[in-house]
């Protein structure tokens, strides 16, 4: 039995006075009275410490605001358009809702279902992590898939200076070809110059080797005498610090 039940019997029972009560059990005599008075209206079940939690909580999100950011998310997905939590919070905004926090939103939507688990990644420790030392001692490019808002797809050929992480040259292709690899590298490498390295995957437009062959970007770079690596995946120390051209 807790104490606040105890000294409240003591009390009605007349076995202990108020202040005496109050001093026995380390209670002040206006705590020991709205106890009382507790108990007069509910009994010994209302003596027991009441929870200080509010009944309602006025920063909670809307629930016509849940619902509209779970209406959202499906009707975007199901349109091929991008549905993150950024993306849902434009639309509120531009609805005239008053949009919560991007990790509010992302909260709504796990509470909803509607965010798939990513599967285990490697460790961290895993991670080779590298920089070049000079501008131009290696270049880093990539291809990369994206859909237009008319649900049409583009890719997207990409080069980047691993020291600066400056963003030589990035064009989007209908389909992106050996010829294209070879194109975008010399306009960047005749604004920029030339680098001693390059540094991509191991992708049929940057080499032929795995097939037993050359494309015409790795002859480009032995008449050039630049160094070709390629390995599974890079990881960026950074985001690209700026852009160079976007061609059509």
């Amino acid at each position: 039995m807790s104490k606040h039940r105890v000294a409240v019997l003591k009390v009605v029972t007349h076995q202990s006075s108020v202040t005496a009560a109050a001093v026995e059990f380390g209670l002040s005599r206006g705590h020991l009275h709205r106890l009382l008075r507790r108990y007069r209206e509910g009994g010994l079940e209302a003596v027991e410490p009441r929870s200080r939690r509010p009944h309602t909580n006025p920063g909670r999100t809307p629930e016509a605001v849940r619902e509209r950011i779970v209406a959202l998310r499906s009707g975007l997905t199901a349109q091929g358009l991008d549905a993150g939590p950024l993306t849902i919070a434009w639309h509120l905004e531009r609805e005239g809702l008053r949009a919560p926090s991007s990790s509010t939103i992302r909260r709504v939507l796990h509470a909803a279902g509607l965010v798939v688990p990513e599967p285990h990644k490697r460790p961290r420790t895993s991670w080779r992590r590298f920089e070049a030392a000079m501008p131009n001692e290696v270049w880093q490019s990539d291809m990369t898939h994206w859909r237009l808002a008319d649900g049409s797809e583009v890719e997207i050929c990409s080069w980047l200076d691993d020291h600066s992480r400056y963003l030589l040259g990035c064009t989007a292709f209908r389909r992106v070809d050996g010829h294209d690899v070879v194109a975008t590298f010399c306009a960047a490498a005749e604004a920029h110059g030339y680098p001693a390295a390059t540094l991509t995957d191991n992708g049929a437009i940057y080499t032929a080797r795995l097939t037993g062959g050359h494309n015409a970007f790795e002859h480009l770079l032995v008449f050039l005498g630049i160094q070709q690596r390629t390995a599974v995946r890079t990881i960026p120390r950074r985001r690209a610090r700026s852009s160079a051209s976007t061609g059509p």
